[in-house]
């Protein structure tokens, strides 16, 4: 239960978990995007525990997330009940779009090890000026970024991200070919296991 109401959590565990991977959607989609799906999956074959939050705006039927101050509030909770449930585990988190925005602006305060951004909205299509590059920036702790290079809302600069992976093909869906999404996460996160 959160101040926006309650949230919802997808749990899967493997046996003996390594870290606690904990994945949310943009401002308009589910925690089934094809991409979110790929990288649990690949997380999992990792040996993480993968939780995927549906935020309570969603939960609620709302398209807009509202003020950051706000969703960040609502995330901060939710983390904090899935450390007491998964304790002594390193934390990742991250998200797509929005999702990514939230993650980035919560990683230090919710304790995270490491942020994975998906198709991280840099600006808003076709207004270039109202970058959000000091979010990733502001992060304070490593950041993956997975973008298309064909993603409207544009590309990080990598020198603000400690590892910038852009994908030949892809939009902003990432749905392309969301297994490499997947083995990408994968393969990152192992490092803060």
């Amino acid at each position: 239960m959160t101040p926006r109401g309650p949230a919802l959590v997808e749990i899967d565990e493997p046996g003996d978990p390594r870290l606690l991977l904990v994945l949310t959607h943009g401002s308009a989609g589910g925690v089934d995007a094809p991409d979110l799906l790929a990288v649990r999956a690949a997380a999992l074959d990792v040996g993480a525990a993968v939780a995927r939050v549906t935020q309570a705006f969603r939960v609620a039927g709302a398209r807009a997330p509202g003020s950051a101050p706000r969703q960040d509030e609502a995330w901060e909770i939710v983390l904090g009940e899935l450390r007491a449930r998964l304790p002594g585990l390193p934390l990742v988190q991250g998200g797509r779009s929005n999702g990514a925005r939230v993650c980035c602006r919560t990683a230090e305060a919710v304790g995270a090890a490491a942020v994975v951004a998906l198709a991280f909205p840099l600006h808003p299509p076709g207004k270039p000026e109202r970058s959000r590059a000091d979010e990733l920036r502001g992060a304070g702790v490593d950041v993956l970024v997975v973008n298309g290079d064909r993603d409207p809302f544009g590309i990080p600069d990598a020198a603000d991200a400690a590892r910038l992976v852009v994908l030949p093909g892809e939009g902003h869906d990432l749905k392309k070919d969301p297994a490499r999404v997947g083995e990408v996460v994968a393969e990152w996160i192992t490092h803060y296991a």
